[in-house]
């Protein structure tokens, strides 16, 4: 008998069941892969998350990052790729690199750095999920490292200040969208009728900005002028989570204090030139694939 699995994770709202890219990722996966994984949830209890979610307990294993888990679960025979040729395994990897390169900053921008969006929505919407005293502290910390990941793929140089780096990753973003819908065309998945990794880690990136419902919405906007994106986010939702994302009924609303959705807007950071958020360099969650 298989040992069990148990997938923590951050929990969902807006008709996601997860709000977090990299969590969505890996339960998509799962879902399309059949892995009989048990999600639990984060919320205000006395076990909070450090921020490193999503992670995978099998017996004495623990695994994070997206790649590793869906590495592991391969191994575990649960495999969502045995579908495709070895140039299908190849472009897999491509467009996944694609996605961390391109779409992910301007991601992490909309939710973390984005002043406004920050404010009302995000630092708010995860600090209800965390428990006292922690929720007054991995909110900022979560946003520092996103901003330490921004800089250390996109800080370089021609960019020196912060305002250059937020123009140049929107258009990145913006491109990396037009690419994957010309990619979808009009498919039901990325490689036919049955969903693979790649459909995950798409999934994953973009449902989060399809369905969040920001102040401030530069990608969403983009995003909702492809519709193909947009039903490929729909159908997965509707026939892999059971969320008949057409009934409002069943579609959570964040609620929240009237004094939380009042916070402070702050400016956006200006720095003169880039440097690292204090806690130094990090490495990326999104560790390329094993072919």
């Amino acid at each position: 008998m298989a040992a069990p699995m148990e997938l923590s994770c951050w929990g969902g709202d807006w008709g996601l069941p997860s709000l977090h890219p990299e969590c969505l990722t890996v339960m998509a996966y799962a879902k399309f892969s059949g892995a009989p994984l048990t999600v639990n949830t984060v919320n205000n209890s006395w076990r909070a998350p450090k921020g490193d979610l999503p992670v995978l307990v099998s017996e004495d294993i623990v695994i994070s990052q997206p790649a590793k888990i869906l590495n592991f679960l391969r191994k575990q025979k649960y495999n969502a790729d045995y579908v495709l040729s070895a140039k299908q395994g190849a472009d897999t990897l491509a467009y996944i690199a694609l996605l961390e390169e391109k779409l992910l900053p301007a991601l992490l921008h909309t939710f973390w750095i984005e002043a406004e969006n920050y404010c009302s929505v995000t630092k708010p919407w995860f600090a209800s999920k965390i428990a006292f005293p922690l929720s007054l502290y991995l909110p900022g910390k979560m946003s520092r490292e996103a901003l330490n990941r921004i800089l250390l793929t996109k800080g370089g140089p021609p960019l020196y200040s912060l305002t250059e780096v937020e123009a140049q990753i929107y258009r990145d973003a913006k491109e990396c969208l037009n690419l994957l819908s010309k990619r979808l065309g009009t498919a039901q998945f990325f490689f036919g009728d049955t969903p693979t990794t790649l459909d995950a880690f798409a999934f994953g990136f973009l449902a989060p900005i399809y369905k969040v419902c920001f102040p401030r919405v530069q990608l969403q906007e983009h995003l909702k002028q492809l519709p193909n994106l947009c039903r490929f986010c729909d159908d997965i939702l509707t026939c892999y989570f059971r969320l008949p994302v057409s009934d409002p009924a069943l579609i959570v609303s964040l609620q929240m204090d009237d004094n939380l959705r009042k916070s402070p807007k702050h400016p956006p950071r200006k720095l003169t030139t880039l440097k690292l958020a204090a806690g130094g360099e990090e490495s990326s969650p999104m560790s390329r694939l094993s072919p």
